[in-house]
């Protein structure tokens, strides 16, 4: 009787060791099956994360290569007034501004000086247009006409027909296209806007000389297909619509 007693009270202990066993070879399935979901999920993030990234790359080469690469032609008006600049209509000295060759960030002046000067157009000879970024640092220069002082310096009387620029004294002279007037602390010649006159007497930007404009490209370099990078190049429709702003 005693022995059957203890037998009784042996069998629990026996089953209980393994119920453990079983236990363990459970938590060792479970222990599997969550670092096996795990790793799926390390994977499948690092694949998402690697066409996420090929998008970007796509998207970033699509603009790229959908770049403007050459200058458009477009009829000047002036951004303040609408005025369409004409041969036959410009007052001398009086310059007009426009946008050129990219909306609202690149302006330009455009001016009839009354006397020929180098690459001038119209009749005369006297029709020229620069950027009026100065290249020293990017402040915006005023048109001066010969004779005349500009507004910060009135001690300053210009010679001949210029762009002085008043925050810290560069000078241009327009009847020579725009080259440096010493002392100055410009380092170079604003750029010039390429220009053409129709059989009405309309005038229209076609391109930009070098160097390029103040913020685009090498300092002073030639490659002024830099001029067309960092904003939206003008259209025909852009540029009418400028003086309507």
């Amino acid at each position: 009787m005693i022995r059957i007693l203890l037998g009784a009270r042996e069998a629990p202990r026996a089953a209980g060791l393994g119920d453990l066993d079983k236990d363990d070879k459970n938590g060792e399935k479970v222990d599997n099956e969550r670092r096996n979901f795990l790793r799926n999920t390390v994977v499948a993030s690092a694949i998402i994360a690697a066409v996420g990234a090929a998008a970007v790359v796509k998207s970033i080469n699509t603009t790229q290569s959908t770049a403007a690469t050459s200058f458009p032609t477009i009829l000047v008006v002036d951004a303040n007034t609408g005025q369409v600049a004409n041969v036959n209509t410009l007052t001398p000295n009086v310059p007009l501004l426009f946008y050129y060759p990219l909306e609202q960030i690149e302006p330009n002046i455009l001016v009839k000086l009354g006397q020929k000067a180098q690459f001038g157009v119209g009749p005369d000879g006297d029709i020229v247009a620069f950027s009026d970024v100065c290249q020293h640092l990017g402040c915006n220069p005023g048109f001066v006409a010969a004779g005349s002082a500009p507004p910060c310096d009135p001690s300053y009387t210009a010679s001949g027909p210029i762009m002085y620029c008043c925050c810290h004294g560069s000078k241009y002279d327009l009847l020579n296209n725009a080259s440096v007037i010493q002392p100055s602390p410009a380092p170079r010649a604003v750029p010039r806007v390429i220009l053409s006159v129709d059989e009405q007497g309309d005038i229209y930007a076609t391109g930009m000389g070098p160097p390029t404009i103040f913020g685009h490209g090498t300092p002073g370099g030639s490659d002024v297909s830099a001029d067309l990078q960092g904003g939206i190049v003008v259209s025909e429709s852009s540029s009418t619509s400028q003086g309507s702003a």
